[in-house]
């Protein structure tokens, strides 16, 4: 390329443009850039979040991944990331965009079948997930993947308000089917895992206000329930 740059300092931009081409969007977030951008914002916190919480973990997992656009913030923080979906099409998304300098095993499973494969992680976090697992099935859901934690393993499961559902768009309401209130989230969460944390965050910041005044929830669980969890499964 015979681009220039008036000032040196951003001579890089050209150098990696030129070695590695531009890095894109995935296919769910460029909808969002398109119709949303400030959502985008918002996303990209939660993740950031998630990446801090779980700073220097060996093994992490992510359920439900999407596109995987914000997994890049977790691999970071982590010794090494698997993410999932239950769509073919998200985790094809995903190897086509994958880089050699974030590497990430991205894999199709549905943890409502079981548990991953494999060894267990000593995390895991699902964003945005929960909310469309109808209430029948939540527990499977949760106790599938507490099954592919280690005995001290942490789960980071963030998920919109019930009281939020009042400003959502009619097709995010139509696709939340189990939204709930912080007090019931963090009961939920108590049924599977010893020990339960509930943030609530707005926008994107994340803290310990009112719960019914947040618009996302996150629960922090650490140490899963076996037994109970298993009970509360049949």
């Amino acid at each position: 390329m015979t681009d220039t740059t008036r000032d040196p300092v951003n001579r890089n931009l050209l150098e990696v443009r030129d070695r590695i081409g531009f890095q894109r969007l995935g296919l769910m977030n460029n909808q969002v850039w398109y119709d949303d951008p400030k959502r985008l914002v918002f996303t990209l916190s939660r993740y950031k979040f998630v990446a801090k919480m779980l700073s220097g973990r060996a093994r992490v997992l992510e359920v439900g991944c999407g596109d995987g656009f914000g997994a890049r913030i977790v691999a970071q923080e982590v010794g090494a990331l698997t993410v999932t979906d239950f769509d073919p099409l998200f985790i094809r998304d995903i190897q086509d965009r994958a880089v050699d300098r974030w590497p990430m095993d991205a894999r199709v499973h549905d943890i409502l079948d079981g548990p991953l494969d494999g060894p267990p992680f000593d995390a895991a976090y699902s964003l945005d997930v929960l909310e469309h697992i109808p209430a029948e099935r939540e527990g499977p859901f949760l106790s599938n993947t507490a099954a592919s934690l280690t005995d001290h393993g942490v789960l980071i499961i963030g998920i919109p308000s019930l009281e939020s559902q009042a400003h959502a768009s009619p097709p995010s309401r139509e696709g939340h089917v189990n939204c709930k209130t912080g007090r019931d989230f963090k009961a939920l969460m108590e049924r599977h895992f010893h020990t339960v944390f509930l943030f609530s965050m707005n926008d994107e910041v994340v803290h310990t206000g009112y719960a019914p005044m947040a618009h996302y929830l996150f629960t922090v669980c650490a140490a899963p329930r076996r037994r109970a969890a298993e009970a509360t499964d049949k």
